[in-house]
């Protein structure tokens, strides 16, 4: 048989590949490899195939194909000669550029793109604001609610990785609860009653990927309950607001003082629901005091939801415990707590514990939404739990965060002397407002504007947020910012920068 009758006959037979979708049907008689290659360069030029990527090994590619090896070593032959990829032994074909008229890489922001003059910030925060903050380059960090990533316990966590990989059965790799892994729950429990007073069975331990989805599923719980409205702290948190305006639910602003949320305001603004953060108040830092939290309990026992985000409440220095509400009323108070704070935002580990009365259509609303988190990093991290290793973390971070704490308060001092420092006490960041503005060299100048402040820090190579982000009402101008993430000499240069912006 003929080379050109081999080929018809091979074109016979349907063959393709998942790589790339590639059908060798549509390849000329006599002309495969350049087929290929062609195809090849196009995916290189678009970005399917990016610069560090791996082809496929020339004898798995021509089996998928239905050709001979042959034609694709010598597709990728011609790669070569282009300078597009190149052999790497062992490590395969690699992708090592891309042609001259590949297309720029689009952009991760789905929202219209920021001016170059504004950066990620604006006066009206668009629901995407956030990632389009992580994504903006900065050498020096001060974003606030990040931990230190970089104390991640990676080798207790590979410990407790091995021990339970060590005892999972076939079966334990299935479908399982959409509520989380019965050793989580139990875990979880148990942590909750040593740390924050809070007595609940584990079977009432919903296991979700972080406050944010918590928020999310009780969006759309409350909505389909009937509630319209969920009040929210005034300065508080603009996450919190766009989780759940997401599921249409207004958010009227109730007052924050020194003492906390205010509820005469709470009472007064009619709202059956409100979301607040007792313990260490976003971004204000204030505790919600003994007697707020009296008329907060008498007006929950009247009839009001609240939900409770224990916010930091691990993160203490210089103050005693606080308990959390949920231990008081755990009828009246949907509580959500996670592991973002604790060890890393990457795990998407939190929980949610709700009133009887919404259990179950959270459970539904959790189910339809993942069919629960993902069973492996739940079980590692309920052997942190069980093993102590996450509360030794949690004191070692702590001695360290003090450390951090007290450089950046030492900063503000010295490069930022007009600004006042909340919030000291406790959690991962500091607020500071400004009773007025100063110029760089200390000359008293107008009113601060925190947005063109936070603007011109980021465009110097500092990421802080404005805390006018955080207020509905008008308020101080201000910054909130993050100090955990971030050595004690990386917190002064990133200070001495804000100081340095004209004001």
């Amino acid at each position: 048989m003929s080379r050109a009758e081999q080929e018809a006959a091979d074109r016979s037979i349907p063959s393709g590949s998942d790589f790339l979708q590639l059908d060798i049907g549509d390849a000329p008689a006599g002309g495969r490899a350049d087929w290929l290659a062609t195809r090849l360069r196009l995916a290189i030029s678009d970005g399917r195939v990016p610069v560090g990527g791996r082809l496929p090994a020339t004898r798995v590619l021509a089996a998928e194909l239905g050709v001979s090896r042959g034609v694709v070593t010598e597709a990728y032959q011609r790669l070569v000669e282009d300078g597009h990829v190149a052999g790497r032994g062992r490590g395969g074909t690699v992708v090592v550029s891309a042609p001259v008229d590949a297309p720029a890489v689009p952009s991760r922001s789905t929202g219209t793109p920021a001016t170059a003059a504004t950066g990620p910030f604006g006066t009206d925060p668009r629901p995407d604001i956030f990632d389009s903050l992580r994504a903006a380059p900065a050498r020096i960090d001060l974003t606030p609610g990040v931990p230190d990533l970089a104390a991640f316990p990676r080798a207790a966590w590979l410990r407790a990785e091995r021990a339970v990989l060590h005892d999972l059965t076939p079966g334990d790799f299935g479908y399982g609860d959409p509520r989380g892994t019965p050793r989580l729950r139990v875990a979880v429990a148990h942590w909750l009653a040593r740390n924050r007073g809070i007595g609940v069975d584990p079977d009432d331990v919903l296991v979700v990927a972080g406050v944010a989805q918590a928020l999310t599923l009780l969006g759309q719980v409350l909505h389909t309950d009937g509630v319209r409205t969920v009040a929210v702290e005034d300065p508080g948190s603009l996450g919190v607001r766009q989780q759940l305006r997401s599921w249409r639910l207004a958010t009227p602003p109730i007052p924050v003082d020194a003492g906390g949320l205010r509820v005469d305001e709470l009472v007064a603004s009619g709202a059956p629901a409100v979301m607040l953060t007792p313990a260490h108040q976003f971004p204000t830092g204030v505790v919600l005091d003994g007697a707020r939290r009296r008329e907060l309990i008498r007006w929950a026992a009247g009839g009001g939801l609240i939900v409770e985000d224990d916010y930091d409440a691990e993160h203490r220095y210089d103050r005693p415990p606080v308990p959390a509400l949920r231990a008081v009323l755990p009828e009246q108070v949907c509580y959500a707590g996670s592991v973002s704070k604790l060890l890393a935002p990457a795990l998407r580990v939190g929980w949610l514990l709700a009133p009887s009365r919404y259990r179950a259509a959270l459970v539904d609303a959790k189910r339809t939404a993942d069919l629960g988190n993902a069973a492996l990093p739940q079980l590692v991290l309920a052997e942190l739990i069980e093993s102590g290793a996450l509360e030794r973390h949690l004191r070692f971070l702590r001695r360290r965060h003090v450390r951090r704490r007290d450089a950046m308060i030492a900063a503000i001092r010295t490069h930022l002397p007009d600004a006042v420092v909340h919030g000291a006490a406790a959690g991962l960041h500091l607020m500071i407002t400004f009773t007025g503005g100063r110029g760089a060299c200390g000359s008293r100048g107008a009113r601060v504007d925190d947005v063109e402040l936070a603007t011109a820090a980021l465009a110097r190579g500092v990421k802080v947020q404005p805390l006018s982000w955080h207020r509905q009402r008008p308020g101080p101008p201000g910054l909130v910012l993050g100090y955990a993430a971030n050595s004690t000499a990386e917190i002064e240069d990133g200070i001495a920068t804000v100081g340095a912006v004209p004001r």
